[in-house]
């Protein structure tokens, strides 16, 4: 297996940085539409022929150093008990949102069952995979999965959500402690299906402030990550607002913490704890940029990570959906050439 992902991971040194994308099996690529266009977007999720195709576009069309598992965040609200529905342009929707503690208390916990079809795609996958590189596993943080539940939708300004932790906090935390049990067994599921890595998604982190963040965010992440199978696994936590959060994010003891573009990649990895790696941080829109531009800027970073072990490449957020193909594969063809 080619290791550099995981030996990064681990803090071990490696002859040149490994890189894979956020969204890197995603709406950039032709040949993830024409499979879309035949199939609903849970659909592709829910079967493990499709999931481990679209998880394979990247891996056959790019040669990253890492494949991560094509699903959704919202898997696990979905099981839960989330009438969940995904519209092209709009996103997803959840029809019945969580606003009251008869909601809550509503919501399923024991619902592995419901998640067996993301077990078998990974066993699909890892087929597929035949040992050549790591699949990463992932699940949506809690306080990113609550919004969407409380919320009902994507949001701008989590209002809703504000006003149910700040208003009823004991609200809030009851649904957050749910949505944490089932993601530390779902994780473990996965973990238990054949993935040799996971990362934890905190999308909309960056819209707490510092004490919320603590109070309902990085808990419960603690927990999650306190109640993996981890042994030769690592975990990567990654948020919008990391370069902020860091710090309190290191406390969870993962392995990796997977920071946004809006910080200095070296001085967040030099305030880190020894032995926690970094994961970023490039800014995705250099991709739209000219190709001597996404060049000087991808070996800006290496030069200023040069010497240091613990480093994989990423975006600081996943690809958006119009960036130049070509853009990617020319960007993962700079890192491939070079060496530390």
């Amino acid at each position: 297996m080619n290791t550099l992902f995981l030996d990064a991971a681990f803090s071990k040194p490696t002859e040149r940085p490994p890189v894979w994308m956020m969204r890197q099996a995603g709406r950039f690529m032709p040949e993830y539409w024409e499979i879309k266009n035949k199939y609903s977007f849970l659909e592709m999720c829910k079967t493990p022929e499709l999931a481990a195709d679209v998880t394979m576009l990247p891996v056959d069309l790019l040669g990253i150093d890492a494949a991560i598992l094509f699903s959704d965040i919202l898997v696990t609200a979905e099981a839960m008990g989330g009438d969940l529905s995904f519209t092209q342009g709009v996103g997803p929707r959840f029809a019945n949102p969580v606003r009251s503690l008869a909601d809550v208390d509503a919501l399923e916990v024991d619902v592995l069952d419901k998640l067996q079809y993301v077990a078998d795609a990974i066993k699909v996958i890892q087929q597929r995979l035949g040992g050549s590189i790591p699949l990463i596993g992932f699940a949506g943080a809690p306080f990113t999965v609550m919004s969407y539940l409380v919320e009902g939708a994507s949001s701008k300004d989590f209002k809703t959500t504000k006003l149910l932790m700040h208003n009823h906090p004991e609200i809030a935390h009851k649904l957050l402690a749910k949505i944490a049990k089932v993601t530390a067994e779902y994780l473990n599921l996965q973990i238990a299906a054949g993935v040799n890595a996971v990362q934890i998604f905190d999308s909309w982190a960056l819209a707490l402030s510092w004490n919320d963040y603590q109070e309902f965010s990085h808990r419960y992440i603690q927990e999650i990550i306190a109640n993996l199978n981890r042994k030769d696994i690592p975990v990567i936590s990654f948020c919008k607002g990391s370069s902020v959060f860091a710090p309190v994010m290191a406390e969870a003891k993962p392995d990796v913490i997977s920071v946004d573009w809006n910080a200095d990649l070296l001085n967040i990895k030099n305030s880190l704890p020894a032995g926690i790696a970094v994961q970023g941080n490039l800014d995705p829109h250099i991709l739209y940029a000219d190709k001597p531009v996404i060049k000087k800027t991808i070996l800006q970073l290496f030069e200023r990570m040069r010497g240091t072990d613990g480093f994989i490449f990423n975006l600081g957020h996943g690809i958006m959906p119009d960036i130049p193909f070509d853009h990617v594969k020319y960007a993962i063809e700079v890192i491939k050439d070079f060496k530390y």
